[in-house]
């Protein structure tokens, strides 16, 4: 472990490094999707519980999203049925909406024990609880070659999202953590992208910032390093030349939608590095790409400049 190769003073100037940011981010909401390798790997699930149970238990207001892709496709060739995307939304028929909710059902209770555990307090929650995410049918827009706007069955799109019920439970000093499930008026649940979620309660409870666990390190440049920070207009011109493409796409078009509706920034992180929540957010360095708007600093060059740049 790296913890027995660092002396008691390597240790100490650690902790002394993350004390400005606790005091800055006290009582501060963070929205956090939590997806890729560490919410499969059982060490990283830990990992991830404990960092949430830390940073509850120093006064900050997580809020955590999760996905399910994983273990839905797995639930899914155990009921022998096979997966279908279409541009990367899976198709959600009858069948497939019962593995969605069972699969990620699951996950939010194993998620929820393991902070328990930890030492926090969280609870779990379907976005039909209390109808606070409301959706309608998603129907993806005509390509050439399409009839008319394709049908991917119960996937969603969001109306509105009722914040009342997170808002209460942090009151109780409770750590949220919600399966991307919505319901329609009629009562039809549906099946919604994660990162969508995220980004969406993000701007409703106007969070501090939305947090992007994924398998990358984060924005890389044409040769493949990471871009550490970049404003909105930067990322604007990263996708129009090109270095921000495919699968990447949708996560950095939930940070601009919430970082352009005022939340103050956005950070892309890599879920299979240990601990990655507190390097991030407890570091000068962090290890992810932050994302803010135009008229603040391009990155986090220190503790000290941040802080007085705000």
């Amino acid at each position: 472990m790296i913890s027995a190769l660092l002396g008691a003073g390597d240790k100490a100037n650690i902790l002394a490094e993350a004390l400005p940011y606790i005091q800055s981010f006290h009582n501060k909401i963070f929205v956090i999707k939590y997806g890729g390798n560490a919410m499969t790997d059982e060490a990283l699930k830990a990992g991830f519980a404990r960092d949430i149970a830390l940073l509850q238990l120093v006064g900050m207001k997580p809020v955590i999203v999760h996905g399910g892709g994983p273990q839905i496709s797995g639930l899914l060739e155990k009921m022998g049925v096979k997966s279908e995307f279409r541009r990367g939304m899976r198709v959600t028929d009858a069948q497939t909406l019962e593995a969605v909710e069972m699969a990620t059902g699951k996950l939010n209770q194993e998620i929820v024990g393991l902070i328990n555990r930890s030492g926090g307090k969280a609870v779990g929650l379907n976005g039909q609880d209390g109808y606070f995410i409301q959706a309608r049918k998603m129907l993806l827009p005509p390509e050439p070659g399409d009839t008319g706007p394709v049908d991917i069955g119960a996937v969603g799109e969001i109306e509105k999202v009722d914040t009342e019920l997170i808002s209460l439970l942090q009151t109780r000093n409770f750590v949220p953590v919600i399966m991307p499930i919505g319901v329609g008026l009629d009562g039809q649940a549906y099946n919604i992208n994660a990162d969508l979620v995220a980004g969406t309660l993000a701007r409703a409870l106007d969070a501090e910032k939305l947090i992007l666990m994924t398998n990358t390190p984060g924005v890389l440049d044409r040769n493949g390093k990471l871009i550490a920070g970049v404003t909105l207009s930067d990322v604007d011109a990263l996708i129009a030349d090109g270095t921000i493409s495919g699968g990447m796409l949708p996560k950095i078009g939930s940070a601009l939608d919430a970082v352009r509706t005022g939340v103050k920034s956005a950070h892309i992180i890599d879920g299979r590095v240990p601990n990655a929540l507190l390097l991030e957010l407890l570091t000068s360095e962090g290890i992810g790409t932050l994302i803010r708007g135009d008229g603040g600093p391009h990155f986090l060059t220190d503790t000290q400049r941040y802080f007085h740049t705000e």
